[in-house]
């Protein structure tokens, strides 16, 4: 599950990082590891979209941000919908496939900059709509908090899809990380909801926490890293969960879920030397025994994060575009 050693241009990145000095997320303050996060994480806007903008709504504990990505596509489809006199339906108009994205950082740490990338990427590669969440962080918003706005965010993208030139009868929902948990949290809500639920055509989640045992063989293995360490996962599950019995609600855990089936059909993507490993691979293995339909991605010589180097490591790019690969399939 593990090669030999890191993938060359990954360790590079790595050591690149290393030489900054900077302590592990668990030896800092939770504000001065947020400010760490957004200087090394953020970058420039790239690639290109057609379309970005800052929005909001009104959540379950008050305003949301978000930021829309839009390809051309959307763009011209929400412009055919308005029509040129300012007046139509949007509903009227073929629209593009849309995700909602869901940032990492153990629900503590990360924003909608530090996420820019990953997301145009996904927008141009997918060629579609991405809106991005920016959800309450924890400890100030512990667990169920996220998970609340989550389904939100699903919710309120679905009813306004066409107006962002998407249709949501294509939608997704992507996330890395603590983000992919919150994606497939999103799915588990939606799966249990009465009424009239959204319809989650793919659920994209790149190297999910799914459990929360911190001795299985990648924990051990991957216990000091690189990027992400033992420590700091259990340092992330204390500032999220209320209590130890949080820890049992499938929506914070989804190891803990009786059931993986009936859910949107899955792509999950795990890394060799990344602690969070052997948790992806056990989800993958339940959706696939549960029935839900799955493609498990592994890469034996990547690390956590290693999605968000696509410009920087080989490997990284190709995981990315086999990802956007499955939403165009799947949406």
């Amino acid at each position: 599950m593990r090669a030999d050693e890191l993938d060359p241009e990954m360790a590079a990145v790595v050591d690149e990082i290393a030489a900054l000095g900077l302590p592990e997320w668990n030896a800092l303050s939770v504000d001065a590891a947020r400010r760490v996060e957004d200087e090394v994480f953020s970058g420039e806007p790239e690639p290109p979209v057609a379309d970005v903008r800052d929005l909001a709504f009104d959540g379950p504990h008050g305003e949301v941000p978000v930021r829309v990505y839009r390809p051309e596509a959307a763009v011209d489809a929400a412009g055919d919908a308005v029509g040129g006199d300012g007046r139509g339906d949007a509903t009227d108009a073929a629209g593009a496939r849309i995700l909602v994205h869901f940032h990492g950082g153990g629900w503590t740490l990360g924003t909608l900059d530090s996420i820019d990338g990953p997301c145009r990427e996904l927008a141009t590669r997918a060629d579609a709509v991405v809106v991005s969440v920016d959800y309450r962080l924890a400890p100030e918003h512990p667990f169920p908090v996220a998970v609340d706005e989550a389904a939100a965010a699903v919710a309120w993208v679905a009813d306004n899809a066409a107006a962002f030139g998407g249709d949501s009868d294509r939608l997704g929902v992507s996330g890395t990380s603590a983000g992919g948990t919150l994606a497939l949290a999103a799915s588990l809500y939606q799966r249990e909801l009465e009424g009239d639920p959204v319809e989650i055509g793919g659920q994209f989640l790149c190297y999910p926490v799914a459990g929360d045992d911190f001795e299985t063989d990648s924990y051990r293995e991957n216990a000091d890293g690189p990027l992400l360490t033992r420590a700091d996962m259990r340092w992330f599950f204390e500032r999220y969960l209320r209590s130890p019995v949080d820890a049992r609600n499938p929506f914070a855990v989804p190891l803990r879920a009786d059931d993986l089936g009936d859910l949107p059909p899955a792509t999950v993507v795990t890394a060799g030397f990344d602690p969070l490993r052997d948790d992806g691979v056990a989800l993958a293995e339940g959706f696939d025994r549960d029935g839900t339909p799955v493609e498990h991605r592994h890469y034996p010589a990547m690390a956590h994060g290693f999605c968000s180097l696509a410009d920087r490591v080989g490997t990284a790019e190709a995981a990315l575009s086999a990802v956007a690969g499955d939403v165009r399939e799947r949406l």
